[in-house]
């Protein structure tokens, strides 16, 4: 399935920074960053389950925001784009 992950972590205090980098990371494992606070990705259920509980430990609900979109099972959803930062196709092999 293909998911869209956004958050807004409040960094007004050290903590918050340290909120702030550790709900990047485990983004990055899971997706592809297409701004700053949001993250294409492709996953299956026990994946996102992760990926959620890694989340939810991460952010403070008094303070943060996390929104997960389900964007469903196509192989190709439609996403238009504008300006910088193009994606990458999530189905071709990505050498890094």
């Amino acid at each position: 399935m293909y998911i869209l992950v956004t958050y807004d972590i409040a960094t007004t205090d050290p903590k918050g920074a340290k909120r702030l980098r550790r709900v990047a990371k485990y983004c990055q494992d899971y997706g592809q960053r297409v701004q700053n606070s949001v993250f294409e990705c492709k996953i299956d259920a026990a994946k996102l389950a992760q990926l959620k509980a890694n989340l939810l430990r991460c952010i403070d609900e008094a303070k943060d925001s996390l929104r997960i979109y389900y964007l469903g099972s196509e192989k190709r959803f439609k996403v238009e784009h504008y300006g910088t930062k193009q994606s990458f196709n999530l189905e071709e092999v990505v050498i890094i």
